[in-house]
């Protein structure tokens, strides 16, 4: 198998969006292409090339919070359905701790939903320990708009 491994380009939006909707969060090639553009230096996404396709990406980003120290977390991670189980997922992983270790950092955290069993027998394989089991609680706002127009 002839996998290359690098950062994620504009071009790829649409083969991401396209992952992204098989991990269970569709977005339009315009929206990821958004994203992708908004990334800071502390959060970069790497994709999986096989055959010059994505067959995967990893998005991994710097975390800071008060209560504790510095950690690179990962935010996703997807495989697509016609390659998994192929290793992919593991060098993917692999790449994400590699640039945790580039910032002198020492834990990698990944969240995963309770139903995700497959996945996190992945993670336990991969020596990730499971350390906390928590609900997730989200509120939709309503955005207002105020004018900076006067007249």
């Amino acid at each position: 198998m002839d996998l290359q491994l690098r950062e994620i380009t504009l071009a790829e939006a649409a083969a991401a969006a396209q992952l992204s909707g098989e991990l269970g969060y569709p977005a339009s090639p315009e929206v990821m292409q958004h994203r992708i553009a908004s990334l800071s230096p502390d959060h970069v996404v790497y994709v999986a090339c096989l055959d010059k396709e994505i067959a995967g990406w990893i998005d991994v980003s710097l975390t800071h919070h008060l209560q504790s120290d510095p950690r690179v977390e990962i935010g996703g991670l997807v495989v697509s359905s016609k390659l998994r189980s192929r290793g992919i997922g593991r060098v993917l992983v692999a790449r994400a701790e590699q640039w945790a270790r580039e910032r002198g950092l020492q834990s990698v955290v990944v969240r995963s939903q309770i139903a995700r069993e497959a996945a996190h027998n992945f993670y336990l394989r991969e020596d990730y320990a499971r350390t906390k089991t928590s609900a997730v609680f989200t509120k939709q706002l309503e955005l207002y708009f105020v004018s900076t127009l006067t007249t």
